[in-house]
């Protein structure tokens, strides 16, 4: 584990400040870090590095010891309505599911939700397919939070690439450009 850092769960043997491993991160999340108005909550963000071909939600608690209800899933969604589709974000955390047919769609004013396309999701963020972030996603895209992850002690979420995850506090998330914390956007996965 690097110098005397020490995440708040998990068994990760490299472990930095997200701030001084932008080279380890997508462009555009290591840009959101360094531009972060709220520069408490960038400096609590921790990177651990990791494997790619472990990225996956279920393996990767497994391989590295991170507590599911602890892990949070990004995933864009494209909503529909009048004709034009628009882009959002909505985090919630692993071991449930987000209701994108309901309190999304209702929140968003749209007619229709459905998961953005992987190309579409990895062309408009800068960031790679199973690395999906919060942090640093495109200005004018909401961004919807399930009120379980704001309210977690620490979350794990990806860091926009496969490589690697972010660890920081739930309320550092509420903080993010776009953000809005949501009682219903999740479900208990079946």
């Amino acid at each position: 584990m690097t110098s005397a850092l020490r995440p708040p769960f998990g068994n990760f043997e490299v472990v930095h400040l997200a701030l001084e491993a932008g080279d380890l991160l997508s462009p555009p999340v290591a840009d959101a870090l360094k531009n972060w108005d709220a520069r408490e909550a960038a400096e609590s963000v921790l990177y651990v590095d990791t494997d790619p071909d472990k990225a996956d939600t279920a393996v990767f608690c497994e391989t590295y010891d991170a507590p599911l209800d602890a892990s949070a899933n990004c995933v864009v969604v494209a909503a529909k309505r009048g004709g034009e589709t628009a882009l959002a974000a909505c985090l919630g955390l692993a071991h449930t599911r987000i209701d994108v047919n309901k309190a999304v769609r209702k929140h968003l004013g749209a007619r229709k939700v459905s998961f953005a396309a992987m190309d579409t999701a990895v062309a408009e963020t800068g960031m790679e397919y199973g690395g999906i972030t919060p942090i640093g996603l495109p200005g004018a895209w909401p961004l919807l939070i399930d009120e379980a992850v704001a309210a977690a002690s620490y979350v794990l979420i990806g860091s926009g690439r496969r490589r690697g995850k972010l660890i920081l506090p739930g309320s550092a998330l509420a903080q993010l450009p776009g953000a809005e914390v949501l009682p219903d956007l999740c479900t208990t996965a079946p």
